[in-house]
């Protein structure tokens, strides 16, 4: 079987953590016996806050073998985000089209997101079966705040053989968005050789792109009622000034620290002394942080009412769940977890064997394999 992978959001040689999901799961389907070939939508206008990066995007070489998958880089320019994205797609088709064209006959296209990836798939009229994963943008942002968003995401989900979700709560809204047929692909980690040692006085994490719905603002107000917690941040983001600031203001400022982007390797080792994972993020499709920090041991905690932390509870024990947008929630869950040192590894070690029995990436790589053989049935 002979699959077209296509995503905008991917690893670059300047940002080897976007995306990397979509890298992890390719390579996991390779595993499971697929012939994978990524194609990256490779937009070269950075954000205006972001000119500098032009020429990062500018450098970015257009064929990569990153593990060894064949990863083309397709570039191609589009207005600004703000009223445009929602057709980014048609901007970046003519490139798909002639790298498919070139590279094909495919037997199957998997784009992740409707919205550019899905799109563009449409518009070269490959004829292949399309399956597109959903991974809860094109129905909690894309169709709800991008102009023209929901007609596009309506389209391409009613136009897909199959849709894959991250969660059951995001089936139900592809659903709601004209998907006939879906199927529940969750993503996946590496599940560490041992748990991690936590760090002699205690921690608290999150590794999340610093942005507000990930809700660092949360943990800093509930780390104000923790004496004596220190609270590690992984991430880089538009939000890092403005936690600073909030740090400080909070008087918690000496007991946090703001680490930046790290690679993945260096993000799990740092985040491995942590007594806990905390991310009470809204509008939060799965979580991959969540079972990355459950895998090592790391007792998570994550928002009630969010489709991806309700996902996880479903599949087993590690996560618990906090009243959203709730400081005093959180600072009291956190106070019984990091005060009982018995009950807390002892949900690590449940956390680990939910992951090890549900969120690992060979059984994500069989779950996509099974979801292409439904597609071209």
């Amino acid at each position: 079987m002979r699959v077209a992978v296509v995503a905008e959001f991917y690893p670059r040689h300047h940002d080897p953590v976007l995306g990397v999901w979509a890298h992890r799961q390719a390579l996991a389907t390779a595993a499971a016996g697929v012939e994978v070939s990524v194609f990256v939508l490779h937009r070269l206008v950075p954000p205006r806050r972001e000119l500098k990066g032009l020429w990062a995007l500018a450098r970015q070489p257009t064929i990569a073998h990153p593990d060894g998958l064949a990863v083309r880089y397709l570039r191609y320019v589009s207005p600004p985000r703000g009223r445009a994205y929602a057709r980014w797609g048609a901007w970046a088709a003519p490139a798909l089209a002639r790298a498919l064209e070139r590279e094909g006959p495919f037997d199957l296209v998997h784009a992740h997101n409707a919205v550019p990836a899905g799109d563009a798939v449409l518009r070269t009229a490959t004829g292949a079966p399309l399956v597109v994963s959903v991974h809860g943008g094109d129905v909690l942002w894309t169709s709800v705040r991008a102009p023209g968003g929901r007609d596009v995401v309506d389209r391409v989900l009613g136009s897909a053989r199959l849709v894959l979700a991250n969660s059951r709560g995001i089936e139900r809204l592809a659903r709601e968005h004209g998907a006939a047929r879906t199927r529940v692909v969750h993503l996946g980690t590496d599940l560490p050789p041992a748990p991690g040692s936590e760090a002699p006085t205690p921690l608290i994490v999150t590794v999340a792109h610093l942005v507000a719905r990930k809700r660092h603002a949360d943990v800093l107000a509930a780390l104000a009622k923790l004496p004596g917690v220190r609270y590690l941040v992984i991430g880089e983001g538009p939000e890092r000034g403005a936690l600073e600031r909030r740090a400080q203001e909070l008087g918690v400022g000496d007991r946090v620290e703001f680490t930046g982007q790290l690679p993945p390797a260096a993000a799990a080792r740092r985040a491995s002394e942590a007594w806990c994972f905390v991310m009470p993020s809204t509008e939060e499709a799965f979580g991959v942080a969540y079972i990355e920090a459950m895998a090592a041991g790391i007792p998570a905690i994550g928002c009630a009412g969010e489709p991806g932390p309700a996902e996880i509870v479903a599949a087993g024990d590690g996560i618990e769940l906090v009243a959203p947008r709730s400081p005093d929630a959180l600072a009291e869950r956190l106070r019984v977890l990091l005060g009982d040192g018995d009950a807390r590894r002892a949900l690590g070690a449940r956390a680990r064997a939910t992951v090890e029995r549900e969120f690992t990436w060979p059984r994500c790589g069989e779950q996509t394999l099974a979801a292409y053989e439904e597609a071209l049935r």
